[in-house]
């Protein structure tokens, strides 16, 4: 059930092989004599694809195993293997998942390196470039996983093979769970007026006609801009076609270098942007957002009506569920009793570690509390949306640390069988694939101990 060495192996090589060797890595020139590792029908793979993968696993923090370069050719075979079967399956990836699967990945990479100027600069080319040079290996890694998803897309687990899993954990391989904690909530968004949209409207007008009468638009969004991601840099934006919201790119797209748009609004408040320059689809602008808040007045209505419902919850006047439905406005949690979902896992369960990169407050709210207490109402920050109200908070449950068991982590031992019962088919699947595959295999690879037979069918 913990996480092997194999299994991180796994998940690095099917997810970073889509940017190949060079994009991932600047390697020395030199260094190491490049030559064919393996091939698998028609497409090799090279010594240097293996050397790139296991420095990856080095930065990711795996303890690397001495069988480390065979565990990687394998997987790399693997991923072969998938997509010679897709192509002979007619699987189809559209340019339009392609480019999205490209931008997300150079997003990433842009991200480590601090820009796409810098990006551009680290690599020798533009980012129209390398999307060019690695089209095609972006579009045979989502044929793979299309491919893998064709093979286990029907699979579940019963109860029986669950309780048969647990059953064959080795007692002192069970993992440790630490505690486990669930919440739910009622937040109240005090009301945005007319008014409050008029004020943050003529407050962006009066700074794009300062900025038209010559002050620095970088200065300007130094000060005013309420946008954390780009303010503290002068509102600088370096991004592609796709990644903003459409109201914002109608906006860019329409101006010259060096033009400032008039004042348009979205779903985070209004805005204006200066295009700083342009190459295709690929921009540097300039932007300042304004978002409309909610008056005095309202935020103390909101506490009130806030004081009111904990009132109700604290005398039985009104159930949990009645409150939800009753108080709340929070579109992500009104309709499921409140129940705040962990964003890193998908589940409705929190750990400590998630909770501190999420949302620290909610443990000093609630850490005094047994199951099935309230919270006093609270000022709240909804990071996600950047709105601000008041909410109260249950404990919904939380969990002692504990070796787990069917009982309280039924969940994660069902997860886990699947992942096993998983394995297993794509291991059938690759056996009966490997004795009609055309394959080959280095010498200096031909005495790696394989899960799969490969070099035994070798042709």
């Amino acid at each position: 059930m913990q996480r092997s060495t194999s299994y991180l192996l796994r998940t690095i090589v099917l997810t970073a092989f889509a940017l190949g060797t060079t994009f991932l890595h600047a390697q020395p020139e030199g260094v190491v004599v490049d030559k064919i590792a393996a091939q698998v029908g028609d497409n090799i793979i090279l010594l240097s694809d293996i050397e790139s993968q296991k420095q990856q696993a080095v930065a990711s923090g795996i303890q690397l195993s001495p069988n480390i370069q065979c565990e990687i050719l394998e997987q790399l075979m693997y991923q072969e293997l998938l997509v010679n079967q897709a192509m002979l399956d007619s699987l189809v990836i559209s340019d339009e998942q392609v480019d999205a699967e490209m931008e997300n990945r150079i997003r990433v990479i842009e991200n480590q390196i601090g820009s796409r100027q810098e990006m551009e600069k680290f690599y020798g080319k533009t980012v129209n470039e390398i999307k060019d040079e690695f089209r095609e290996v972006i579009k045979n890694k989502l044929l793979a996983d299309e491919m893998e998803h064709t093979i286990t897309k029907d699979l579940s687990v019963t109860p029986k093979e669950v309780q048969d899993f647990y059953a064959t954990i080795p007692e002192d391989s069970i993992p440790l769970i630490n505690s486990q904690l669930s919440f739910q909530q009622i937040v109240y968004y005090p009301a945005i007026t007319k008014e409050d949209k008029q004020l943050a409207y003529d407050k962006l007008s009066e700074i794009r006609k300062n900025i038209q009468a010559g002050k620095s638009f970088e200065t300007q969004a130094r000060i005013h801009s309420m946008d954390p991601g780009s303010a503290s840099d002068g509102g600088k934006i370096e991004a592609s076609r796709g990644m903003m919201v459409p109201q914002f790119e109608a906006a860019l797209f329409s101006l010259a270098p060096g033009e400032v748009s008039d004042v348009f609004e979205t779903s985070y408040g209004y805005h204006i942007v200066k295009l700083v320059s342009r190459k295709g689809d690929d921009y540097v602008c300039r932007h300042i957002l304004i978002s409309p808040e909610f008056s005095a007045g309202e935020l103390a209505k909101a506490a009130a009506l806030m004081d009111s419902c904990y009132a109700k919850l604290n005398t039985k006047k009104m159930t949990w569920e009645e409150a939800v439905i009753r108080y709340s406005n929070d579109e992500s949690t009104m309709q499921n009793k409140g129940i705040i979902t962990n964003p890193i896992t998908g589940e409705q369960t929190w750990d400590m570690e998630d909770l501190n990169q999420v949302d620290q407050q909610i443990f000093l709210l609630t850490d005094a509390l047994d199951k099935g207490d309230i919270s006093q109402p609270n000022l709240y920050m909804n990071i996600f949306d950047h709105k601000q109200g008041i909410r109260i908070v249950r404990l919904m449950n939380r969990t002692e640390p504990h070796r787990a068991n069917l009982k309280q982590d039924y969940a994660l031992i069902k997860r886990a069988a699947e992942n096993d019962k998983k394995q297993k088919t794509i291991n059938n699947w690759i056996k009966g694939k490997i004795n009609n595959a055309y394959i080959r295999i280095d010498d200096e690879f031909k005495n790696c101990e394989f899960t799969n037979n490969w070099a035994k069918n070798e042709q």
